[in-house]
């Protein structure tokens, strides 16, 4: 299985994903925001990350964009409730930032599992 960065500012969230990653035999490292994120990149080697878009001191676009220069081709899933507006503006431009899959919050573990795999595989 691999080892899994997730990035989220809510706990829970990050608890309950973890959880899930686990169940399924992934190693997994968790950071409260996007510059805890980068910290982790340059220090593992990771074969994905999950990471949220609306978050403090470093959001989830420039994160994804800052991964993608320190790591290239790692792949990234880019999950979001998107606020006030809804989840798929900033979904879409995610996509076109360099996240691999994107998911709106909430989905179900089956969606999570199902995109976690075909990226390692």
């Amino acid at each position: 299985m691999g080892a899994i960065l997730v990035v989220d500012d809510d706990a829970q969230v990050l608890d309950v994903l973890s959880e899930m990653l686990r169940l399924e035999g992934h190693e997994v490292v968790t950071a409260l925001n996007g510059a805890r994120a980068l910290e982790e990149v340059h220090r593992h080697l990771f074969d994905l990350v999950i990471t949220d878009l609306i978050m403090p001191e470093k959001e989830g676009l420039e994160t994804i964009a800052d991964i993608r220069k320190a790591r290239g081709a790692i792949p990234i899933i880019a999950i979001s409730g998107g606020g006030r507006i809804g989840p798929q503006d900033y979904l879409e431009t995610a996509r076109h930032i360099g996240a691999d899959a994107t998911l709106a919050k909430p989905f179900a573990r089956k969606e999570l599992i199902s995109a976690v795999d075909a990226l390692l595989a």
